[in-house]
Parts: structure tokens; C-alpha cells; sequence
């Protein structure tokens, strides 16, 4: 087992006040099968107790991509072995669990299904209160988890391989969509760019990797939306921007390509962001998601958000790609509200059937 601890949502309908309000020691059991990372954690009230990651980049990697059918048979393989290594580590049972909760959405549904059975299937046996988690407030919230007060007022960043959105964030399951982007996320065309070059997959590291080593200023790509006065993004045409050119090079500068790819969706990034924050009238951003790994986002964001008296909330890398640790944070402050989730919630695939954002 691979150690790699490396989304207003107001209460849904599907969520009922519980008889466990104030319950700021509970020891709450997440799992994460949103994709194709099988994960979960324990939580002690919203002290991080354990952590377990099963990643399948390396299966996925033969096919270029993630298989839903071949994730989900993972997800079989791999749930009993990462439960018993959190609980392990922890050094309790399961009798010791006050409440159980899971991803329910977005993802892939087969994925989502078995996580989320087993959570219910366990809070049963235990009869303990069962969460169902949004997996993009986790991310959006999962900056917090150093944060003693909790979530404050700010304005998250949401930068992934599925999403890329701007949220405003009054508290707790309090939250307004302000942007998102309106065709690939910033992490999707990270990786197709990745792909373009002929790096293995996942692209959007290496991508990174190599650029560390390359001149951001060789090739002028698109800005897309840059000015558009809106806090949405786009990063299909700078995709497109990098595949039109490929044929005219020869060779191909890699680096110097990642490099310019990089530093042009980076901008835009940083800009709506920044301005996000200025409109808002906050003085703190919050940025998660995988893409919040790349070295050259952190650094640019760290010297803006300076510059500008902004305090910057980053995840720690090891919490930025898919975990359960951000799925465990958010059941357990929902706990302390005194909310827990009916046994017959239902996955939901897209963002839009969470009861997030319209």
C-alpha cells in the first residue's frame, strides 16, 4: 500500500439536522473513489488522524487516460486493503468510528457508487450518521484544514483536471459560484498539451517538469478571456494555440513550449483571481485542486498575492490531487453543525447534480 496523502452549498435535501450537533471530537471515517484514486482517512474532530492513498496513474498510464471500467475494478481490489491500512495506522477498529462519510459527486459513476456503498453499508452495521460529501467542496475547502477557525471569509480557487471554478466563500457550506471555466479545465489542457508533446501520462507534471528548464517567453500564446471583465476562463484555444504550432517547429523545443504553454494559462489564473479578491473585498485566497502542485502557479501566486497584502491559503501538495482527507474535513464540520445525509443519497456525475451551482 502506497502512502501518497501526496470539493451556498447549504445542507442538500437529501440532508437532515442529526442528533450529533456539537460533536467537535468525533472520529469520522471518509473515502474517496471519485475517480480513479482509492482513498480514506480518519478524522478526529478536524485534527487529521491517518491517510491512505491507493493511485492507479501508473495502470492508467497504458491506456493514456483513465478507463472508467478498469478504474472501478480497482476501486474493488483496493478499498478493503486502504480501509484496513487508515484504520492500521490509527490504531482503532471500526467500532470506534462515530460517523462514516463519502464522495457522492461529481465523478465517475461507478467510481462514486462503490465508495459511497461501503460508507452506507458500514454506517449501517455501526448505526452511525452517514455523510455524503461534495468532492469539489472538499477541494475548495481543503486549504482550512490548517486553519483552526475554519473556513473564513475569502474567495477559492478551484484549479483541477475537471474544474476550474471561482467560488466565493462566506463559511461553511456557504458559498457563490462567480466563474468557471466554459470549455476545458485548466488541468485538461495541461494534460493534452502533455500529450501533444508526446509526454507520458499524466501530461500536466511533466509539463511542469520540463518547463522549470525552458524560456516562458520564446512562444506568445493566447491569454484567453484575459480582459473579458467576467471571472470565467478558457483554455481551449490555448490548447489549440500549441497543437496548430507543433507542425512548424522543427524540432520541436519542448521545454521552451511547456514553458510559454505554462506561463500564458497561469496568467489568466492569477489575474481573475486576484481580481476576484480585489471585487470581493477579502483579504485571503484559497487555492486548491491538482493543477495548485505546479511549482511555477505557486511561485507566481506567492509574489502577487504579496505584492497585493492578499494572504494566500495553499493545500499542501500532498493534499492537492484526490484524497480523503478533504472529504473527512468537510463531514466533520457538517457534523459539528449537526447535519448528516439520508441512506438513500444517490451519486451524481456532473457538478450541476450536487445542488451546488446552477
Amino acid at each position: 500500500m502506497r502512502n501518497e496523502v501526496e470539493v451556498s452549498v447549504p445542507p442538500s435535501p437529501v440532508d437532515q439536522p442529526a442528533e450529533y450537533a456539537g460533536m467537535t471530537g468525533a472520529l469520522v471515517l471518509a473515502l474517496e473513489t471519485s475517480c480513479d484514486e482509492s482513498a480514506a482517512a480518519l478524522m478526529r474532530g478536524r485534527q487529521l488522524v491517518a491517510a491512505e492513498v491507493f493511485s492507479q496513474v501508473a495502470i492508467h498510464g497504458e491506456y493514456g487516460g483513465v478507463v472508467p471500467e478498469v478504474a472501478s475494478r480497482n476501486h474493488l481490489r483496493a478499498l478493503r486493503p486502504v480501509l484496513d491500512a487508515v484504520l492500521g495506522n490509527a490504531g482503532v477498529g471500526l467500532s470506534n468510528l462515530d460517523a462514516v462519510a463519502a464522495t457522492s459527486g461529481p465523478g465517475l459513476a461507478t467510481s462514486l457508487m462503490l465508495g459511497l456503498s461501503l460508507a452506507k453499508g458500514i454506517a449501517v452495521a455501526l448505526r452511525k450518521p452517514f455523510l455524503a460529501v461534495n468532492h469539489i467542496e472538499g477541494h475548495l475547502l481543503s486549504p482550512f484544514l490548517s486553519e483552526l477557525a475554519g473556513p473564513c471569509d475569502s474567495v477559492g480557487l478551484v484549479v483541477s483536471g475537471g474544474h476550474t471554478l471561482l467560488v466565493r466563500i462566506h463559511g461553511t457550506g456557504r458559498y457563490r459560484l462567480l466563474g468557471r471555466t466554459l470549455d476545458d479545465a485548466a488541468g485538461e489542457a495541461f494534460d493534452k498539451v502533455g500529450k501533444l508533446l508526446g509526454l507520458s501520462y499524466p501530461g500536466g507534471p511533466n509539463v511542469n517538469r520540463l518547463a522549470s528548464t525552458g524560456d516562458p517567453a520564446r512562444f506568445r500564446f493566447p491569454r484567453s478571456m484575459l480582459s473579458s471583465g467576467d471571472y470565467d476562463f478558457s483554455f481551449s484555444g490555448l490548447k489549440t494555440a500549441v497543437r496548430y504550432m507543433l507542425p512548424d517547429l522543427d524540432p520541436v523545443p519542448v521545454a521552451d513550449v511547456c514553458a510559454s504553454f505554462q506561463e500564458a494559462a497561469v496568467d489568466v489564473l492569477v489575474h481573475k483571481a486576484l481580481r476576484a479578491v480585489r471585487d470581493a473585498k477579502v483579504d485571503t485566497l484559497a487555492i486548491s485542486g491538482g493543477v495548485s502542485c505546479n511549482t511555477r502557479l505557486r511561485e507566481r501566486f506567492a509574489a502577487e498575492c504579496a505584492a497585493a497584502g492578499v494572504r494566500l491559503l495553499l493545500s499542501p501538495s500532498a493534499l492537492c490531487t484526490d484524497n480523503a482527507a478533504m472529504i473527512a474535513y468537510v463531514a466533520a464540520l457538517r457534523l459539528e453543525a449537526g447535519f448528516s445525509s439520508q441512506l438513500d443519497t444517490e451519486v451524481f456525475p456532473s457538478l450541476k447534480g450536487g445542488g451546488w451551482f446552477s
